[in-house]
């Protein structure tokens, strides 16, 4: 699969912008706060439905613009399609598939496929719980589109469960009557059943994805694993990433966590248990990564679990496109080779880099000049 043309409209810093792209590598060159991040951010969006860079859409959109449109030509096998996505911070975004009759912004999902390596993902090893969440679930979604679907239900529920346990708190704190907290397990019941599902993909990319990640590992530091990756599980027991668990199982090791809680719940007025609060643990070694690993080690597992995500999804059917945000600029000459060998053979590879040193010469293709919000062939 690549993107033969991508189109923006009062995206970011571009008033309009047509850049025709081929298979093979791309690279897009220029001085740093032009733009060149922002192009391939754009790609990015139309794969997971958010940015690398930032939480909202509101940023996405052109000083003085009320919404962005993001357009691109996509192209796999003898198949093309055209994929459009409208974004209108504070109102809902719209979508299009071929210009036709608007579909629902998720629908897209699995059109344009990504795996997007930037200067951020040492924020998977060093950050917080958030960000590995992240990055399972918009891999768990790439594999399989419709867990967005799932994604929104647990959301949707956990904010309606969230505001009920809040406003049983205020009332608590203040002394009022008790409120009336019956629906509480009808709540719990939806929380688990939506929350089986997500931990359940996450369990199966997790062990699926190991043995992918500690041989890229060993690729970009020979001799420096094993890795390791286990769910940390907020129902309250270590959940064994090869272990095989049903969903139904699942449901009620989440049901019965939520009820052990609800006492805290009450009191704090927050949900306590659920894949919203879960971790996973990296190893490097005998020891966890974070803390123990340095900035290199760091960086390469963090481009370990990227290059896993890469070998996963093209496994699994269409290759994905390969996105190199300004990585080049952060790793020592090995390591810059190294990745450069192992990614030069994709079907499309778009490269963001400073200058043209920063491209290592493996990386042969097309060029692109981008300054002044203007992107020009080279």
């Amino acid at each position: 699969m690549h993107v033969s043309h991508l189109s923006l409209a009062d995206f970011r810093s571009y008033a309009r912008a047509e850049v025709p792209l081929d298979p093979g590598v791309t690279a897009f060159v220029g001085p740093n706060g032009q733009g060149k991040t922002n192009l391939v951010e754009a790609i990015g969006y139309l794969a997971t439905l958010g940015s690398h860079r930032v939480s909202s859409d509101a940023p996405l959109v052109r000083m003085g613009a009320d919404r962005a449109v993001v357009r691109a030509a996509v192209v796999q096998g003898e198949r093309r399609q055209l994929v459009e996505l409208e974004l209108n911070p504070g109102r809902a975004n719209r979508a299009r598939i071929n210009r036709s009759s608007q579909v629902r912004p998720r629908d897209v999902l699995g059109i344009v496929r990504t795996v997007l390596f930037a200067p951020e993902d040492l924020a998977l090893v060093k950050g917080d719980p958030g960000e590995r969440r992240k990055f399972l679930d918009e891999l768990v979604t790439a594999r399989s589109p419709r867990m967005a679907g799932v994604r929104s239900d647990y959301e949707r529920v956990l904010k309606q469960r969230n505001t009920l346990l809040k406003s049983a708190a205020m009332a608590r704190r203040h002394g009022g009557r008790s409120m009336d907290l019956s629906t509480l397990d009808v709540w719990d019941q939806h929380l688990a059943r939506a929350g089986a599902e997500l931990l359940a993909q996450r369990l199966d990319l997790i062990a699926t994805l190991l043995p992918l990640a500690d041989k890229a590992y060993e690729q970009l530091a020979p001799g420096g694993g094993p890795l390791g990756l286990a769910y940390k599980c907020s129902a309250g027991e270590s959940v064994d990433s090869g272990a095989a668990r049903t969903r139904e199982a699942l449901y009620e090791v989440l049901l019965a966590a939520l009820g052990e809680v609800r006492k805290q719940e009450i009191e704090r007025g927050v949900t306590l248990v659920g894949p919203h609060r879960d971790d996973v643990l990296l190893r490097l070694g005998e020891l966890p990564a974070k803390g123990y690993a340095s900035h290199g080690e760091s960086w390469s597992y963090a481009l370990a679990l990227r290059l896993a995500s890469y070998e996963l999804l093209r496994s699994e059917g269409g290759e994905p496109v390969l996105i190199l945000d300004d990585v080049f600029a952060e790793l020592d000459a090995r390591r810059r080779e190294r990745l450069a060998e192992l990614v030069a053979p994709g079907e499309q590879v778009l490269v963001t880099a400073a200058v043209d040193d920063d491209v290592p010469g493996v990386l042969v293709g097309a060029r692109f000049g981008v300054s002044g919000g203007e992107v020009t062939r080279l």
